[in-house]
């Protein structure tokens, strides 16, 4: 009899990891959008620190990253929690949709930015590099106000993830939600930031491979691929950041289609129609959905911006 109880409870143990771990990797998929935003936004926020202090920085704001999940996860839980005791089930949809508008609205302010205000950028990075180069300034300073942004930044990419993974478990039991959430905010933190030490040294590597010496076959191989890595650094973070910013207006729009039902019946319909469609039906379906979501949040992200640039001058400045 207890053998068979005992079978029963690892059963049933079974069968919620085995829940948690469809869900897990259901957010997963949902908070992937920001991943890319928020690494090559991280990698970016650490460039121009000393070579043997990008590592010790990464550190401190992955430690910054972990306090933000400590504050935010209980927090958003509560929520969770208190919108189920109360009846109030319009919270979770309604952060989750603001969260998706903030995405749309911060891709297309990127694109914007990127448009107009190039040369504010080449002037950034030029008063970076010569700040590293300048005996007379206070890199200490330099590194904790780079910290201190970094962590800022981290704070609402958190934010974000945290709410689009709780809106995935919504109707899922506390339980699973508490499990599922805090297992997302443990990945995401330790795979970004572990993905951000590698990124920022990804060149050192490659110079490090390039100083060796010798005529072998093996050390020839070394200076090669070291050459390809010195190469490749730069593109790959070009590279996140356009991906980042195209996942950003797919995710966002996506999260906009579910909460507004006309939008989300054209989709299904689009969907449907495209996957009967011989051979390739299934490929233009997903490719269709994901189209009809990018431009869903481009249009949301424009009038975002529209509407902030509006607020912006309308609102009195101070004296």
């Amino acid at each position: 009899m207890a053998a068979g109880s005992l079978l029963a409870l690892l059963d049933d143990i079974a069968t919620i990891l085995d829940d948690v771990s469809v869900m897990t990797q259901m957010a997963a998929k949902k908070t992937a959008g920001v991943l890319g935003d928020d690494l090559a936004l991280n990698a970016q926020q650490v460039s121009g620190v000393a070579s043997e202090r990008e590592l010790p920085v990464v550190w401190a704001v992955a430690k910054g990253s972990f306090v933000n999940k400590l504050i935010l996860v209980p927090s958003a839980l509560l929520l969770s929690y208190l919108s189920a005791q109360f009846g109030i089930h319009w919270i979770i949809p309604t952060l989750l949709m603001i969260g998706g508008a903030f995405l749309c609205f911060e891709g297309f302010e990127k694109i914007v930015h990127k448009f107009l205000h190039k040369d504010e950028d080449e002037a950034h990075k030029s008063e970076l590099a010569h700040a590293v180069e300048d005996s007379s300034v206070d890199l200490v300073a330099l590194e904790k106000e780079k910290i201190k942004g970094a962590i800022t930044t981290d704070f609402i990419l958190s934010a974000e993830i945290i709410v689009i993974a709780l809106g995935t478990v919504a109707a899922a039991s506390f339980g699973k939600q508490i499990a599922v959430v805090s297992a997302i905010a443990m990945i995401m933190t330790v795979g970004v930031y572990g993905l951000v030490a590698g990124i920022v040294k990804m060149d050192d590597a490659g110079l490090h491979l390039m100083l060796k010496q010798g005529t072998s076959i093996w050390r020839q191989l070394q200076r090669k691929v070291g050459q390809k890595l010195l190469a490749f650094a730069p593109v790959l973070m070009r590279l996140l950041s356009v991906l980042g910013t195209a996942a950003m207006f797919l995710v966002g729009g996506s999260i906009i289609s579910h909460g507004i039902p006309a939008l989300h019946h054209f989709s299904e319909r689009l969907s449907n129609t495209l996957s009967t469609l011989p051979a390739v039906g299934n490929v233009l379906s997903v490719i269709g959905t994901m189209i009809a979501d990018g431009i869903i949040g481009l249009l949301v992200g424009a009038i975002c911006v529209v509407v902030f640039e509006l607020a912006k001058k309308l609102t009195p400045k101070k004296a």
